[in-house]
C-alpha cells in the first residue's frame, strides 16, 4: 500500500483529506498504477516533499506539474533529480536565472534540490506520480483535488508564504491562494520552449523572494 506517513506537522492536513471520498479512490488508483506499470517516483518517495519541509518551516512554495518520468530521475521534489542524474533542461534554466539574478557564476554539480527543501522551500508537484516515459500521465488520478486542497490549507493556516508560480499550469493553481496574506510571483515556465521565447529569464524571483523574507525578519534562502 502507499505509505502516507509524513512529518507530524502535516498530519492534520492528511487526516482531513483521508476523511474525503476522493482520497481513498486516489490511493487505490495510484496503487494499481504502480502494480501494473513502471511509475515514478519510487513509492516511498511519493510524499517526500512533506518530509523534507515541515508545515511550520515553509517560507516558499514552488509548484511544478508532475515528476520527471525518466528512469532514476524523480525524487519526490518538483524540478529536483537524484544525485548523479544529468540536470534536466528546465532546472538548467532555473540555475541560469539564479546566476543572472545574483550576478554569480554558481555551477551546481547536481540537480538535487533537497538543500532548498531543508531551508523551507516546499517543492510541490500538482500530480505526485507519473508513468515511466509518459509526461502528465497521472493527471486523471485526482491528484489535482489533493494539491488544490493542500494549497488552500497552506494559504489558510500560514502567513507570509512566498508562492512562485511558473507557467500557466501553476498559475491556475494560484487561484487557491489568499494574496492578501501571501506574496505571489508569476513567470513563464523554465522549460526551454517557454524560456527561449522570453517568458522566463529576467524574472528575478529568487532575489525578490529573499528581499521579502528579509523584510519579514526571516533568513533568506541560499539558492
Amino acid at each position: 500500500m502507499i505509505d502516507s506517513a509524513v512529518n507530524s506537522s502535516w498530519q492534520p492536513f492528511f487526516e482531513q483529506e483521508k476523511s474525503k471520498k476522493y482520497y481513498a479512490e486516489l490511493m487505490l488508483s495510484v496503487e494499481e498504477e504502480y502494480q501494473n506499470f513502471i511509475c515514478f517516483p519510487p513509492k516511498d518517495l511519493i510524499f517526500s516533499a512533506f518530509n523534507k519541509c515541515a508545515l511550520n518551516d515553509i517560507k516558499v512554495v514552488i509548484i511544478g506539474q508532475d515528476p520527471y518520468h525518466g528512469e532514476g530521475e524523480a525524487n519526490g521534489l518538483c524540478f529536483s533529480v537524484n544525485d548523479g542524474v544529468k540536470i534536466p533542461p528546465s532546472l538548467k534554466n532555473i540555475f541560469a536565472e539564479i546566476n543572472t539574478d545574483f550576478d554569480s557564476i554558481f555551477l551546481p554539480t547536481n540537480g538535487n534540490l533537497e538543500r532548498w527543501a531543508e531551508q523551507g522551500v516546499l517543492l510541490l508537484n500538482a500530480s505526485l506520480t507519473v508513468r515511466k516515459d509518459e509526461a502528465n500521465s497521472h493527471k486523471h488520478l485526482k491528484w489535482n483535488l489533493f494539491t488544490d486542497s493542500l494549497i488552500s490549507y497552506i494559504s489558510d493556516n500560514c502567513k507570509n508564504i512566498i508562492f512562485l508560480l511558473w507557467g500557466s499550469f501553476a498559475q491556475k493553481k494560484g487561484s487557491k491562494i489568499n494574496r492578501e496574506k501571501h506574496f505571489v510571483l508569476e513567470a513563464g515556465h523554465p522549460s526551454p520552449l517557454s524560456a527561449n521565447r522570453g517568458f522566463w529569464f529576467g524574472n528575478k524571483h529568487f532575489s525578490q523572494a529573499n528581499d521579502y523574507l528579509k523584510s519579514i525578519g526571516k533568513k533568506p534562502i541560499d539558492w
